[in-house]
């Protein structure tokens, strides 16, 4: 079973990609209750206003959790160096939407869901659970954009899935808006931050940091 595990999770990849969930959890989850009581922005533009609710759109929504983790996994296990520098964007990333995050706190106004069939109880169910803050810049579109261009140009990877994640990261964009969970902004802003975090983390040598960390948490459970 450990031998099956690490096929698929290389031990080294472990507590890097640990690491980036407990980060993206301390972002999202730990501004709430500092920013939560500011003044907050609405950036709806005209293009938001037209966009309608289109409630079936949730299923991708909410099935981007799974493309996340396997892509994520997928792209650590590309070697060492590759999963380091991703690792070093990711986390740049979330302390980049933490700045705005705090800097400049958005919300916006939910629409009222019209009908009782099954996606529209659904997109009530996560308009419930999820307030409308921390929405600039989209973290749903920056992750879903890193599990692309995680793999893109990757030849180990089959060409027809590195399209497929291509499509599914845009359809994603899309879903945040027919859910009317983001502004147009917060998508063009999330993938924004994304090839600017991977660029740096791939064309600098910034990685070694948290590679000199990682490599040393590897050894010792080795």
């Amino acid at each position: 079973m450990k031998e099956k595990i690490q096929k698929l999770i290389p031990a080294y990849a472990v507590v890097p990609l640990l690491t980036c969930l407990a980060v993206n959890f301390l972002v999202y989850a730990g501004i709430a209750p500092i920013a939560d009581g500011w003044k907050h922005y609405d950036l709806t533009t005209a293009f938001d206003r037209a966009v309608p609710v289109v409630p079936e759109f949730v299923i991708i929504y909410l099935g981007c959790y799974l493309f996340w983790g396997v892509n994520y996994i997928l792209i650590a296990s590309l070697g060492k160096e590759h999963c380091y520098r991703f690792v070093t964007a990711d986390i740049m990333s979330r302390l980049i939407c933490c700045f705005f995050f705090l800097v400049l706190p958005t919300t916006n106004v939910r629409p009222v869901i019209a009908g009782d069939g099954v996606w529209e109880n659904i997109l009530q169910f996560v308009y419930s659970m999820d307030d409308p803050t921390r929405l600039f810049p989209s973290i749903h579109c920056l992750v879903s954009w890193f599990c692309y261009i995680g793999i893109r140009g990757q030849k180990r990877v089959p060409k027809w899935y590195r399209a497929f994640s291509c499509v599914f990261a845009l359809l994603v964009c899309v879903s945040t808006q027919f859910t009317k969970q983001h502004y147009i902004v917060d998508v063009f802003s999330g993938i924004m931050i994304a090839e600017l975090t991977y660029y740096i983390a791939f064309h600098t040598n910034c990685y070694r940091l948290l590679e000199h960390l990682f490599e040393r948490i590897y050894k010792r459970g080795k």
